[in-house]
């Protein structure tokens, strides 16, 4: 779906984000310096602004970013309607221009489940119920930000790498071990 065919209309998730800090946005999580501190992997909070944006992105185009531009993207808001379309027309200059290809698009959640704080997911659960640690309590998930529930739903996906599902829970201080 071409970028001006998709309409932004994610009122629960727009507000969650509009109310998340843009440093939170930003954030480079611990779980992560081994192996995105250096920016050559995506880093969540990017994951995080590919998914509101509705761009694909893969680790080869990534790859061909200046690291000046991996850090722009790190650091660049993304999370009310104007600076998503931004954050979007960026990207896809970037991929253009830096990997010779045009952007593929994603379909943008309406009410990602990450948006609704006032419920765990029952992917988070069942996850952390196979790895034998406790999912977060209702309360404890309605404290974490719109990033932290997205890590760890995108860190519970059947098709992640899930070594740093238990370290996430642990630098959110959900878990002890």
């Amino acid at each position: 779906m071409q970028p001006a065919q998709q309409t932004i209309h994610r009122q629960a998730s727009d507000q969650q984000a509009a109310d998340q800090p843009a440093a939170d946005q930003a954030t480079m999580f611990q779980f992560e310096q081994d192996f995105a501190g250096s920016l050559r992997c995506i880093p969540m909070a990017v994951r995080f602004k590919l998914d509101r944006c509705g761009v694909k992105l893969s680790l080869r185009q990534w790859s061909h970013f200046e690291a000046e531009e991996r850090s722009r993207l790190l650091q660049r808001a993304c999370h009310k309607p104007p600076e998503v379309e931004a954050y979007r027309g960026e990207l896809e200059a970037l991929i253009r221009t830096r990997s010779n290809q045009p952007a593929e698009y994603l379909p943008i959640e309406a009410a990602p489940p990450w948006a609704d704080a006032s419920r765990v997911p029952p992917q988070l659960i069942e996850f952390a119920a196979g790895l034998q640690v406790p999912a977060p309590s209702s309360v404890r998930w309605a404290t974490l930000s719109p990033l932290q529930r997205f890590v760890l739903l995108k860190l519970s996906r059947a098709k992640h790498d899930h070594v740093n599902f238990i370290p996430a829970m642990r630098e959110f201080g959900l878990i002890d071990r």
